[in-house]
């Protein structure tokens, strides 16, 4: 890409592939930070038609925790193999004979993936959607599933009473039993966002975070600088009752972070949140207070499998409830976190889009 007409081809192609009621496009001034840490390409058939687009990065945390790759993300194309052998062309010119991983905009835990099943559901913001062919087009051109995970659906509508119910005094998480006498014993208070306080707030965020994940093997660890960049904007539209940790003698020691699903807003502007779009999304905000997604949640090491996650989703789901939400949605699971997926099913849900990354040998 080599100007601005450039850019706005690149954050226009999806919005012509794919249709408006499913596909939700990263923020376009999120792609244009992008361009400071990868470089963006376009692909033209005969016509000068842009078909497809890619970028190309590399990251030194990522080589440390899984070997050196060959980054590439932002890839969207047409059904033709031929616009995908170019786009491959492209980022194995520039492997250096490293194996390739994606897509990834521009880490995992940032956003990226391919949805393997589900695109007759839409998709929600902080997560992938596609077209069916895309799956098969990687499977075809030599590239292997990675971190196979599910994102996930709860219909809140029926289940208030369930979620808000105390009468038992306690939850069972694969039988061990979280007894509400304990939070008392144990010194154990939750805590919740703050619009006002938002950023004071980041770094317990980011720590928990940290802690939480970085066991992962797609995970690496989040800066400030990232963190910042990843929720810029979020404090205007925060429900303050669905950002909660718990702390333990008043260390933080688990943590949730859901928000309000902007995602339909996000469709119609095509992703260009501006701040003309940004008032209009500010005056109109109870709109989106119909449906929520849940981006990201964890115990540290030291404090997993006592029930402490299982005390905050008990509360989250009393604070949905008490908000009119009638849907939660969740970013994506690996399967391999049995105990992760099974809260969702504990609360009625059900996987919505097969997810994954794409990994290539060298060429």
């Amino acid at each position: 890409m080599r100007s601005r007409a450039d850019l706005r081809a690149f954050v226009d192609l999806p919005l012509r592939l794919h249709p408006t009621n499913r596909y939700v496009p990263l923020l376009s001034s999120v792609i244009a930070a992008h361009r400071r840490f990868a470089e963006l390409f376009l692909v033209r058939d005969e016509r000068g038609v842009v078909v497809g687009r890619t970028s190309v990065h590399r990251s030194a945390a990522f080589d440390a925790k899984v070997g050196p790759r060959q980054l590439f993300g932002h890839t969207e194309f047409v059904d033709d193999d031929a616009v995908f052998a170019a786009i491959l062309a492209t980022v194995e010119a520039r492997a250096d004979g490293r194996p390739l991983f994606g897509p990834v905009a521009l880490l995992p835990n940032q956003t990226g993936g391919v949805i393997t099943s589900g695109s007759a559901e839409r998709g929600f913001a902080d997560s992938a959607w596609n077209p069916a062919y895309y799956p098969a087009t990687y499977e075809r051109h030599g590239f292997r599933r990675r971190f196979e995970a599910d994102t996930w659906l709860v219909d809140l509508r029926g289940r208030a009473s369930a979620a808000g119910s105390t009468t038992a005094g306690a939850d069972r998480d694969h039988g061990f039993s979280f007894d509400d006498t304990r939070i008392a014993s144990e010194r154990l208070v939750i805590r919740h966002g703050s619009r006002r306080h938002f950023r004071e707030q980041l770094p317990i965020l980011r720590r928990l975070l940290n802690a939480s994940f970085a066991q992962l093997g797609y995970y690496t660890e989040i800066s400030a600088e990232q963190l910042a960049e990843q929720t810029d904007g979020l404090a205007y539209l925060l429900d303050e009752g669905l950002l909660l940790w718990l702390e333990k003698a008043g260390r933080p020691i688990a943590f949730v972070v859901t928000v309000p699903d902007i995602s339909e807003f996000l469709m119609a502007v095509g992703g260009r949140l501006g701040p003309l779009n940004q008032l209009r999304l500010l005056v109109t905000r109870a709109r989106y207070r119909r449906d929520a997604v849940l981006i990201v949640k964890g115990t540290v090491p030291e404090e997993q499998g006592k029930g402490y996650l299982t005390l905050l989703s008990r509360q989250l789901h009393r604070n949905l409830a008490a908000g009119g939400y009638r849907t939660l949605r969740s970013t994506f699971v690996e399967r391999e976190n049995a105990a992760s997926a099974a809260q969702y099913r504990r609360a009625g849900g059900r996987p919505l889009h097969g997810y994954t990354f794409y990994e290539k040998a060298p060429a």
